[in-house]
């Protein structure tokens, strides 16, 4: 079997986790959750997690002792922000839930739940009890993968009965708080491979080797943005090349040696969906021959920094300084309207030291910019701008519409269903924010784009 770690080491790929585990040849027992557990796990608070609680297990590969407490502490945070979820889904207008689509993501949610609530009963203390866990955790992964594009469906369908205002409300926290959820579970799956008493599920790599990994779980504490940007060019001008017949280039410039700690699956979504973004400007322009110019800058990432991109992207600032807010994070919960915490109140997850060192990547390209009555709406859920053929045409999935590029809006978003339904481009803020950074864009109608991506790193990991 692959070692989690070797293939995550390939040129800073993301990997997926689920597929390196083992197939469980026995049913992952359940128990029936009750509305009485639900209310109960969501009257608690959501813990203020931070990146140092990821990390604090030690550096792989892992002891037998230090596992276990990975597993424990996973296990008990994961049970109420499930809950949290099934609250604020059960919240919105019954018509809403009731949609086929929406009601498959509340179902989810409660089918992961009753696989948790049976371990929840006891501390984990042995391997047979870990690796049942890591089945669990394998499981709700898997089973959480096509939330997004499952939801796009859903309010897609149920357009009529909800306001614009409340549905973007609702993603942004909902879609936030699975970013935590599901980077907390496959944190946990990825220390599981890196210990040591499951080295032996790997393709044998010794303790000398894993010592020197530069990954803790999920996190590359030597991420080389330069890397994860040929990968996703490569992907994307495929696409291009099948689609259009052209491939655009793009020249990095600046200091493309530069790294940060941070997790690559979140950095190939957000760039992705910016060179996506770009190529198709440049292809619909006729200036794909023109190299997209990438520049990527070292910068301290000072909360200030941050601040300001966050301003010019039309975010708040957060009034703390160094913090990330609970907003950022989907930690606000209103709608459950079990854990309203002050929005710009202190972070659950922080960068591991405050003067983390961050990058900014200018994203430079030819492609005409954007017109003024697109750049009020660049923010917004793509759905609620469609005219009605097109959204019916989403909804039977008849439509082929949006060109070649919306094929690619995979990765830890969710698949390929995705695809032309305008959600890129704010959950690729929404990564970015999630540690402390953001995206702003300035545009220059007629000429073209320029698109600044501001990265925190999640800290020094000694």
């Amino acid at each position: 079997m692959l070692s989690l770690r070797a293939a995550a080491r390939n040129n800073g790929s993301p990997v997926s986790l689920t597929r390196h585990i083992r197939p469980v040849t026995r049913p992952i027992h359940t128990k029936t959750v009750t509305d009485a557990d639900i209310a109960r796990l969501a009257a608690k608070p959501l813990h203020p997690l931070t990146l140092a609680d990821l990390c604090k297990h030690g550096h792989p590969p892992l002891s037998e002792q230090a596992l276990f407490n990975s597993a424990n502490f996973t296990l008990a945070i994961l049970p109420s922000r499930l809950a949290h979820r099934i609250q604020s889904l059960r919240a919105l207008p019954y018509i809403v839930v009731a949609n086929p689509n929406v009601s498959k993501i509340h179902d989810n949610y409660v089918h992961s739940l009753s696989t948790l609530l049976p371990i929840a009963e006891r501390k984990i203390e042995s391997l047979k009890d870990e690796v049942e866990f890591t089945a669990v955790m394998a499981d709700l992964v898997q089973t959480h993968s096509n939330t997004i594009s499952i939801l796009a469906r859903g309010f897609l369908e149920a357009r009529k009965y909800i306001s614009k205002v409340e549905v973007t409300r609702f993603l942004d926290e909902h879609l936030r708080a699975r970013i935590g959820t599901r980077l907390i579970a496959e944190q946990h799956i990825a220390l599981h491979f890196s210990s040591k008493p499951h080295q032996k599920l790997s393709d044998g790599h010794d303790d000398d080797k894993m010592d020197h990994d530069s990954y803790i779980g999920v996190i590359d504490t030597e991420l080389k943005p330069a890397n994860i940007i040929r990968n996703c060019e490569q992907t994307v001008g495929e696409i291009c090349e099948l689609k259009y017949g052209v491939r655009p280039t793009i020249d990095i410039v600046g200091s493309p040696e530069t790294t940060i700690a941070h997790i690559p699956m979140h950095l190939e979504y957000i760039l992705t969906e910016l060179l996506k973004n770009s190529f198709r400007a440049v292809i619909e322009a006729g200036t794909e021959k023109e190299a997209i110019e990438i520049t990527i800058a070292p910068a301290p990432a000072s909360p200030e920094e941050t601040k300001e991109t966050k301003n010019k992207a039309g975010q708040m600032a957060h009034a703390e300084v160094g913090a990330i807010s609970n907003y950022d994070q989907g930690s606000v919960d209103y709608a459950s309207g079990s854990n309203k915490p002050d929005i710009s109140a202190s972070a659950n997850i922080r960068p591991l030291r405050e003067a983390t060192p961050g990058v900014t990547v200018r994203i430079r390209d030819r492609g005409g910019g954007i017109t003024p009555e697109n750049y009020e709406k660049l923010w917004e859920y793509g759905f609620t701008t469609f005219n009605e053929d097109e959204i019916n045409e989403k909804v039977s999935g008849s439509g082929g519409g949006g060109g070649g590029l919306d094929v690619m809006s995979g990765g830890p978003a969710g698949g390929s269903s995705l695809a032309g339904l305008g959600y890129g481009l704010p959950l690729g803020r929404a990564y970015a924010e999630y540690f402390g950074g953001g995206i702003a864009v300035q545009s220059l109608h007629g000429w073209g784009t320029d698109v600044y991506l501001s990265l925190r790193g999640v800290g020094k990991v000694d």
